[in-house]
């Protein structure tokens, strides 16, 4: 059996005080708890904090982006071993917001995910369309092209190192939310794609929703049969929120 996951993403928020307090209650709360594995994704200057605050708790860590150079004249990156200097588990991969902002491709994404698997971090690989690809009936053409780069990258066997988090980006951070029935459709697409590769991968791919979870639709989302969790953005921030989410995803 899949185990369940839910991750918080940070986005560029946090400061030492508000990250006490939050790390704090979800460490108190959480710690220990066997309903699913929690993780947090924080600023690369906080991670020194979660791991100070987090080590010795059942739950993980993780960074949001990663280069995929081991080292050398790369300002402003940052490298998986220096990730692991500071225990992180998760690495954020091809974020929605990354591909838009920051011009990231479908083949960066793929080089950053078998860069994290190869130093051993178990790389979040986010995929997932547009409003404008959604209306346009191209959902499933999208998802796979940017799965397909990782595989061709990667190997299929590079999946059983991973998670992957479907996030709609019409979804993230507008209020709205894919119904349960469009998330399944498309987890399950995302199932059967890898499926095409290993059957076994496939059904131990741990895959997570990311659109506007909350504690008010997060169990009905998590009981669907190929959501095995969730991304979780703005509400990872509000403690009370986020450990809710994390008790949704009791199996």
């Amino acid at each position: 059996m899949r185990q369940k996951l839910v991750a918080g993403n940070w986005k560029m928020h946090g400061s030492l005080q508000s990250n006490r307090i939050l790390l704090g209650r979800v460490r108190d709360e959480l710690d220990g708890w066997q309903g699913a594995e929690v993780s947090v994704c924080v600023p690369a200057p906080y991670l020194a904090q979660a791991q100070s605050m987090l080590s010795g708790s059942s739950i993980a860590w993780g960074a949001q982006n990663v280069s995929k150079h081991a080292s050398g004249a790369y300002t402003g990156e940052v490298s998986a071993s220096m990730l692991l200097d500071f225990d992180c588990r998760h690495v954020l991969i091809g974020h929605s917001e990354r591909r838009a902002l920051y011009g990231e491709s479908d083949h960066a994404a793929a080089a950053k995910f078998a860069a994290a698997v190869a130093a051993g971090l178990v790389p979040v690989l986010c995929v997932g369309e547009t409003l404008h690809e959604r209306e346009a009936g191209v959902t499933e053409a999208v998802i796979a092209r940017q799965i397909d780069a990782v595989l061709d990258k990667a190997g299929i066997a590079a999946f059983g190192r991973a998670v992957v988090a479907y996030e709609p980006v019409w979804a993230i951070g507008t209020g709205r939310t894919a119904t349960p029935e469009q998330a399944q459709a498309v987890h399950a697409f995302i199932r059967n794609r890898l499926r095409e590769r290993d059957a076994l991968v496939a059904e131990n791919q741990v895959i997570l929703y990311g659109g506007s979870v909350k504690a008010t639709n997060a169990a009905e989302l998590f009981s669907q049969p190929d959501i095995d969790g969730g991304l979780v953005g703005g509400a990872s921030l509000v403690a009370e929120e986020f450990i809710a989410i994390c008790r949704a995803a009791r199996p």
